[in-house]
């Protein structure tokens, strides 16, 4: 007469599955071996490049905070001197100070670099050397919220200097979202509005300007929006 077959309890069916899948993880191993090396050595090299770059974006960050504040007493002397923003750019290697360009050159990418890249972009723009500060500007991605604003506001402003006015709308426009909540946002827009006024675009000029006095009714650019609404009317 045959045994009734005996009832696995739950522990007994964990430890064959466990043996089961050990066995099957043993047989893949050893008939993909050359791969599964090649997996883990890959895996090695890829955390030590992670390591690599984290180490070397933390000493690039440094090197660029001491050069930015050294070369800052420069630029912050420029006032209306075009001929000191240009030392601020180039630097003075001689006094050991390092010139903007050559900390974004080096350090750019850090937040240091790009902080850096953003006092370039002003310093071009205050040398006439609107091109170079679009392309800094344009470039900027640091995490500063302000310096996100003022970069786009910048990029307006070269724009409106070349007489891009549809460019330097939309650029304005971007300020303004990135200053969301600041008394400064108000401003951007109605300098969008303007920009957009001397491209032609009126209609969308005067929706601009009523969107101010409806969303900003206390700023000083929902005060003067009557005039340029009058003025776009005509």
């Amino acid at each position: 007469m045959l045994k009734p077959k005996k009832k696995l309890v739950k522990k007994e069916i964990k430890q064959d599955t466990l043996v089961k899948l050990s066995s099957e993880a043993t047989v893949f191993y050893y008939e993909h071996k050359k791969y599964v090396q090649y997996a883990i050595v890959a895996l090695i090299v890829l955390i030590g490049v992670i390591y690599v770059m984290r180490k070397n974006s933390t000493e690039a960050n440094e090197k660029a905070t001491s050069d930015l504040s050294k070369v800052m007493a420069i630029y912050e002397a420029g006032g209306t001197d075009p001929q000191q923003y240009k030392l601020a750019i180039s630097g003075q290697p001689e006094r050991g100070i390092v010139g903007l360009k050559a900390i974004v050159d080096n350090g750019g990418g850090s937040s240091a670099g790009e902080t850096a890249r953003f006092y370039l972009a002003n310093a071009y723009y205050f040398t006439g050397q609107y091109d170079d500060a679009l392309t800094q500007y344009d470039n900027y991605s640091g995490d500063s919220p302000i310096l996100k604003a003022a970069a786009y506001a910048g990029l307006a402003g070269c724009y409106e200097v070349k007489k891009e006015y549809g460019k330097a709308a939309s650029a304005y426009e971007r300020a303004a979202g990135a200053s969301s909540g600041s008394s400064t946002a108000p401003e951007f827009l109605s300098l969008s509005a303007r920009c957009l006024g001397k491209s032609g675009e009126k209609e969308k000029a005067i929706s601009l300007l009523k969107r101010i006095k409806k969303e900003f009714p206390t700023s000083t650019a929902a005060r003067e929006a009557d005039r340029y609404i009058a003025q776009f009317s005509v």
